[in-house]
């Protein structure tokens, strides 16, 4: 069995079990999480942190967790919100003005959170991704593919430049800035959207599934039997090892943490709002997340999805996960949030690693 490093409870040594087995299986390395209270009862990572399985996956290794991203951006708008300086059912235009161009003046700051807003597809260069002022200016500009709030599409990456540049029009931040100075900082969280040059020697880069190379793209394992018409701009996994992607601000994406990382942020969300006594919102600014926004077919992805305030919603139960299989849950009925992280990538639709290793967190809640 993959030698495992790091701490468990022995109730919870189904995650350690689990992440040793994909280890053996082939993965290359990983870390996994699980926070109850918002403090650690499994802290654990193995394997490699390089192809040639030659760097061993360290306690601070860190690598892209994609779309898991998403949670981050979307709990510093509701820490906005719970602020009172964001409104949630405010236009964006009200921000943004230059958003409302291009019949978008209807579109509201929560159709930007749950996917109903109508801009899903990346319809410019991947070098403009890491332009903010060109790839804000380019969304503002461009038309809205349904009536907004009618319908959901993945926003891949669009999502976190939307909720990105209204954060910023209120803030006059980033959102890298933002989580650091009220999330990351003070939870002591090593989670950074918009890496310095100094971490790079800790970072695992993402891995292409077995039998694929970096030319590997993007893209829904599913995609409906009539998808969402697009421009969209073929995104490869060459471009997210980039030193580029490592510095950019693409809050929808470019996110690099660990398991622990992830879990700890997270628990605020699982916890009312307060996490190692640090307050990062109101019980009632955390319960928003579980606010539902969407239920139905995604025009996107082509599946049923129901989406909350920048979250997915999974029965009593929500988070999201990322291009190549990080996740992240939440269940606030256990004050536990779960999160895994990898450097390998499975095939998408194969892929169930994430949600296996909840399971497994699951086995040992029985047992508190």
């Amino acid at each position: 069995m993959a030698d495992i490093q790091g701490t468990y409870d022995e109730l919870f040594s189904a995650v350690p079990n689990k992440l040793a087995a994909l280890l053996d299986e082939g993965d290359v390395g990983g870390s996994a999480a699980v926070f109850v209270d918002g403090e650690p009862v499994v802290d654990v990572w193995g394997g490699f942190a390089d192809a040639g399985r030659t760097a061993p996956w360290e306690r601070d290794t860190i690598t892209n967790v994609f779309s898991t991203t998403k949670t981050m951006t979307a709990l510093c708008a509701l820490i906005l919100a719970d602020r009172g300086e964001l409104d949630l059912d405010a236009p964006v235009a009200r921000y943004w003005p230059e958003f409302a161009a291009a019949g978008k003046e209807k579109v509201l700051v929560r159709h930007l959170l749950s996917h109903t807003a109508g801009l899903p597809h990346w319809e410019g260069t991947v070098e403009e991704l890491h332009d903010w002022p060109a790839a804000t200016a380019r969304l503002a500009a461009q038309p809205p593919l349904w009536e907004p709030g009618t319908a959901a599409g993945y926003h891949s990456l669009t999502q976190g430049f939307l909720v990105g540049e209204v954060l910023r029009r209120i803030t006059g931040l980033t959102v890298g800035e933002f989580l650091v100075r009220n999330v990351t900082g003070p939870l002591g969280a090593d989670f950074h959207i918009g890496l310095g040059a100094e971490h790079d020697h800790r970072v695992a880069r993402t891995l292409p599934p077995p039998g694929r190379d970096e030319d590997y793209t993007a893209g829904a394992a599913d995609p409906g039997p009539d998808p969402t018409p697009s421009s969209a701009t073929e995104f490869r996994l060459r471009d997210a090892n980039a030193t580029a992607w490592r510095r950019g601000q693409i809050p929808a994406a470019s996110g690099f943490g660990n398991a622990r990382s992830v879990a700890l942020v997270q628990s605020a969300l699982a916890c009312a709002g307060t996490v190692r006594g640090v307050r990062l919102l109101s019980a009632a600014g955390a319960a928003r997340a579980r606010e539902e926004q969407f239920s139905g077919e995604d025009r996107v992805i082509g599946m049923t999805q129901r989406y909350g305030l920048g979250y997915g919603l999974f029965g009593t139960t929500f988070g999201w996960g990322g291009w190549g299989g990080s996740l992240v849950m939440i269940d606030p009925d256990a004050r536990m949030a779960v999160a895994y992280t990898t450097n390998q990538m499975r095939e998408p639709a194969e892929d169930t690693r994430g949600l296996d290793l909840v399971m497994s967190a699951y086995d040992g809640l029985q047992g508190l």
